[in-house]
């Protein structure tokens, strides 16, 4: 099916390119004169007309296996309700309605083979027909990968669009020039190879324009893309440079028009590639595979200090180098030595600024996680780390945490990193709580929970755990590695420093339909409180009435409540009215997550409208009205984070 769809994709796009094309060249050239030129213009319009029926053909074609792969049916591409609901009822079948709706038009316009003879009246055909046969062909993007990029989908289809006109102008119009090319040949008149002349030079011109279109909108995204377009590049500069600057010689028009050919021939190759493209999974939501065994990390810098003078020395001498190969390009004497000598700054400073951020890689260390960084996944990545992981990796981190000087009982260290190291296999298992576990992608971490560190003693996980489970116990990580910097962010805002992401959550309240602490973004500030019975009971008396005043300001209050409860909400009684939500169901998820980042019985944090925890109070004397004021004042607000 695949197969075909390819097939069938391939015989709609090339006429339509073909089209447009056709009609560029015609009006590149201009109105003709001479006979030749006459009989090669009423020629490409002869072929314009087969080729749109033979357009609708193949997409009518393409609908119907669209039809069978959407219904999943192969008899459905024979089932008229199939069909008409795959035409009206999806958006590819609207857009489809609507591009030969427009080839339609264009096939009865030039039916009618209207007179051209006098010049204005051919520019006016001619060019009417160009417009139809172009937004018949730009309407394909809006059914493309491009019209499924969010956000941005506008500027995306755009693009898609004029990446589409701009081939159907370069790849298009080498078939009508090849055909002028020879008709010139064949005439031997000096009419009609002026006219061909004129028309090469033109083409040459428009095709120079298409192709920076082409490279501006993305076609060398694809290997195998670049792999035809190179040697048709080629083709191109050699025309360019080379012929057309001789075509007053003896056989130069055959020698062009055998190239031109030889170029057209590549670029329907090239159409082939880009039709394939469109059955497969776009690049932005496919999985990325890192190639090499390293990455640079740049967040060493301010986390080692002692990378910072090797940085700064392997950057300046890099600079020296740049200096100097520019100014090799400037001298002629003593040149060779001072390229050489430029080459090697530039490498001696590479390799000693560089070399302290090189890290581990994995093919997966730019993968996203599929599931976003939710209190439930952490929560249940929590579990898994404790009933999987936290033998060795927790013993790893009391082994190195300093016992209590007035302690008696206390272990030695030294013994404390042995005891680990007995657990944990020959080498003590690596601490996931601290910054340098801040510093690995979520697909590094994945990577290694999923294949293990054979030299650690870390066994594989990838057959015990589903994908699912593994992303929970990173996300998990990922938040206890966060905690550090819950450790630095106290009771009161410090302006311009936004650091911990707050996990999203469900508020879930009785039976009203469940919302997430992500839809306050961009709106309204929020307080998660964390309380518990009877301790809380003032405190949370305190904020519903204090709640009209928090509201006015953009503070939305967000009840949580850390102790089981059956009725959290009629728990709170009625002599202050709680107007806030209080979470009724899911709140065990919330607490355990929050708990990473606030302790005691009572806390409370103040997350910001971009997403991010501002302030912590782990009592209940926060003072969040003046807190709350500061972040109003903020002047530039830090950028909304990564769901993932």
């Amino acid at each position: 099916m695949r197969t075909l769809l390819l097939a069938t994709a391939w015989a709609h796009l090339v006429p339509s390119v073909l089209l447009v094309g056709g009609f560029v060249m015609l009006l590149l050239a201009g109105a003709p004169r001479d006979a030749a030129a006459r009989r090669w213009d009423d020629g490409v319009v002869a072929v314009a007309r087969v080729l749109v029926p033979i357009t609708i053909g193949a997409g009518i074609f393409w609908l119907l296996v669209r039809t069978a792969v959407f219904e999943n049916r192969a008899h459905a591409a024979l089932e008229p309700r199939a069909i008409a609901h795959a035409m009206l009822d999806t958006w590819p079948g609207l857009v489809w309605l609507a591009r030969h709706g427009l080839l339609i038009v264009l096939g009865a316009f030039l039916a009618m083979r209207a007179d051209v003879s006098d010049r204005r009246n051919w520019i006016a055909v001619r060019a009417e027909a160009f417009g139809l046969a172009t937004v018949a062909l730009a309407l394909t993007s809006l059914s493309s990968h491009a019209a499924a990029v969010t956000p941005r989908a506008t500027a995306a289809v755009l693009v898609d669009a004029i990446h589409l006109v701009a081939t159907g102008v370069w790849v298009g119009a080498l078939g009508a020039l090849a055909l002028l090319l020879r008709a010139a040949r064949r005439a031997d008149d000096p009419d009609a190879v002026s006219y061909a002349v004129r028309g090469a030079h033109r083409f040459s011109h428009a095709a120079l324009v298409a192709m920076l279109l082409l490279i501006a909108t993305g076609v060398m995204n694809a290997r195998a893309q670049v792999a035809v377009l190179v040697p048709i590049l080629a083709l191109a500069i050699v025309n360019r440079r080379r012929v057309l600057p001789a075509l007053a010689t003896p056989n130069a028009l055959s020698r062009l028009a055998a190239f031109v050919t030889l170029e057209f021939v590549l670029a329907l190759v090239l159409i082939a590639f880009a039709a394939g493209m469109t059955l497969t999974t776009p690049a932005r939501h496919a999985e990325p595979l890192w190639p090499f065994s390293f990455r640079l990390s740049p967040e060493i810098l301010t986390e080692i200090p002692g990378t910072r003078w090797r940085a700064l020395l392997g950057s300046q001498l890099a600079v020296v180098g740049a200096v100097a190969l520019l100014a090799s390009r400037l001298v002629r004497r003593r040149r060779v030595p001072l390229l050489v000598a430029a080459l090697v700054l530039v490498a001696v400073g590479a390799g000693v600024g560089l070399a302290p951020l090189v890290v581990d890689a994995y093919p997966t260390s730019y993968r996203r996680p599929p599931l976003t960084y939710h209190a439930t996944s952490i929560a249940a990545g929590m579990t898994v780390y404790r009933q999987r992981c936290a033998e060795c990796h927790d013993a790893t981190r009391a082994a190195m945490t300093p016992a209590s000087v007035s302690s008696t009982n206390a272990t030695p260290v030294s013994e404390r990193l042995r005891a680990a190291d007995g657990r944990a296999g020959a080498r003590a298992a690596p601490d996931l709580l601290g910054a340098r576990t801040s510093r690995h992608h979520a697909g590094e971490l994945f990577w290694l929970v999923s294949h293990g560190i054979a030299e650690h003693g870390m066994p594989a996980f990838a057959n015990v755990l589903g994908e699912a489970r593994r992303w929970d116990v990173i996300n998990f990580i990922r938040a206890r590695a966060a905690a550090d910097e819950a450790k630095s962010i106290g009771r009161a805002i410090e302006p311009g420093r936004a650091r911990l992401i707050a996990p999203d959550f469900t508020i879930a309240v009785g039976p009203l339909a469940p919302g997430a602490l992500r839809d306050y973004r961009g709106r309204r500030m929020v307080l998660l409180v964390l309380y518990t019975f009877p301790g809380s009971r003032a405190r949370m008396a305190e904020l519903a009435r204090g709640y009209d005043v928090l509201s006015i300001i953009g503070v939305e209050v967000i009840g949580v409540p850390k102790h089981v409860s059956a009725d959290p909400i009629g728990e709170l009684g009625a002599s202050s009215p709680v107007l806030f939500p209080v979470v009724t169901d899911g709140a065990a998820a919330i607490v355990a997550t929050y708990g990473i980042f606030a302790s005691g019985s009572h806390a409370e944090l103040l997350i910001d409208r971009q997403g991010y925890v501002r302030a912590i109070w782990n009592d209940d004397t926060g003072r969040v009205q003046p807190e709350a004021e500061k972040l109003n004042e903020e002047k530039s607000p830090p950028p909304f984070p990564d769901d993932h």
